[in-house]
């Protein structure tokens, strides 16, 4: 039975893409990479963030999610998260939107664009369980993939 792991996405799958890994017996998350290159233009006010794909989903289980995280090297080089950090739930995955593929939004906090080639290692994930509240009735169903969440 498969408790949580990755998969490549519809459409890329044969494109080379290398499943995440951890890098250390005590490391926590796993380095993902590029699925394609990409330019990340420095930023600006009003400039929108930059998606850059993974070519990847995740499942995991009923509780529990996975954040997507920078790399502790990334703000030295101006990455920064849009988002700061990214939480994907459990029903994302497989999503008949977008079969669940999870990106990386980032600013460009340098003084020139940065180049990011596919392969480059871009972020990492970490999964974790979550606790719910006394009396929670949550019964939604996702209908939607990225940013889903705030569709109407």
């Amino acid at each position: 039975m498969k408790k949580r792991g990755f998969e490549i996405v519809k459409g890329y799958e044969n494109k080379d893409i290398h499943l995440p890994v951890r890098k250390t017996a005590h490391s926590a998350g796993y380095d993902v990479e590029a699925a394609e290159d990409i330019t990340i233009p420095v930023y600006h006010p009003g400039i929108k963030p930059t998606l850059i794909p993974t070519g990847l989903k995740a499942y995991c289980g009923s509780d529990e999610c996975f954040l997507l995280l920078n790399r502790s090297s990334g703000p030295k080089k101006g990455f920064l998260m849009a988002n700061s950090v990214g939480l994907i739930d459990s029903d994302y995955y497989g999503n008949e939107e977008n079969d669940g593929h999870f990106y990386f939004s980032y600013f460009n906090c340098s003084d020139h664009d940065i180049d990011v080639k596919k392969g480059d290692v871009i972020g990492q994930v970490v999964f974790i369980n979550y606790l719910t509240v006394d009396n929670d009735n949550a019964s939604g169903k996702r209908k939607g993939g990225f940013g889903s969440t705030d569709k109407k």
